[in-house]
Order: C-alpha cells, then sequence, then structure tokens
C-alpha cells in the first residue's frame, strides 16, 4: 500500500509542476515587452520618469534602461525629466501591445521637452545591448 501512496504522490507533485510551468508559458505569450532606452546625452544629472497608464514604473538613469513585460492591449506611455525644476509637461504615447512582440522607445530631448519615439534596433545593436 504504501509503495502505491508513494506513486501517487510523486505522479501528483510531477502533474502539478508541469501544469506550473503551462500556465505560467500561456502568460508569458499573452504578453508583449517594452523597452525604454534613455539616450546618453539626456544629462548626467536627469532620469526619464516613466509612466505606464499613468503609474510611475521608472526613473531611467544614465546607463540604465526599461526592460520589462506588458500586458497585451492599449496602453499610455508618459515620460517627464526629473528633477523637473523647470515645470515641463510631460509628453505621452499610446502602444497598443500585442502578445510576443517586443516595443522599443528611445527617450529623447528635444527643445525643451522630453518624448518617447519609437525605435528599430538592427539585430547587431540588439546584440550590443544585450537584448
Amino acid at each position: 500500500m504504501r509503495i502505491a501512496t508513494s506513486y501517487i504522490s510523486r505522479f501528483l507533485l510531477i502533474f502539478i509542476f508541469f501544469s506550473t510551468v503551462s500556465v505560467a508559458n500561456a502568460s508569458f505569450k499573452t504578453n508583449g515587452r517594452l523597452i525604454v532606452i534613455r539616450v546618453a546625452n539626456f544629462g548626467w544629472n536627469v532620469a526619464a520618469n516613466l509612466k505606464i497608464n499613468g503609474q510611475i514604473v521608472a526613473n531611467i538613469v544614465q546607463g540604465r534602461r526599461y526592460d520589462h513585460r506588458i500586458s497585451a492591449g492599449r496602453h499610455v506611455l508618459t515620460v517627464s525629466a526629473v528633477p523637473n525644476n523647470d515645470m515641463r509637461q510631460p509628453t505621452s504615447i499610446t502602444v497598443n501591445v500585442r502578445p510576443g512582440r517586443t516595443y522599443i522607445f528611445t527617450a529623447l530631448w528635444d527643445s525643451d521637452h522630453v518624448y518617447l519615439r519609437p525605435t528599430i534596433l538592427s539585430p547587431a545593436e540588439m546584440a550590443k545591448l544585450g537584448l
């Protein structure tokens, strides 16, 4: 009887493990990937404040980037400079995220405001960035 119980317990543990992996893979494929790169000449003492749908998700400082999964659907990305001593208005862009796709944006300065520009990188540039 102990042998049967042992086999059943092992089977259930293996079944639970594979079910968990399958659910994780399914949710992985229903999301997209968002990468926001901060240009080098952005300013050494200024960060790019990134909001997704009004929620602050990152302050991207020199030498860093935002690289996370994002749920599929319509999202509003808003970027501004911090600290914002000159009371500059943030700028926004809408992105419609599709499952399994990667969206790359670059945070740039133009005149007196910061904005996000959609960016297409070559495979060599992506490898250089470690993407």
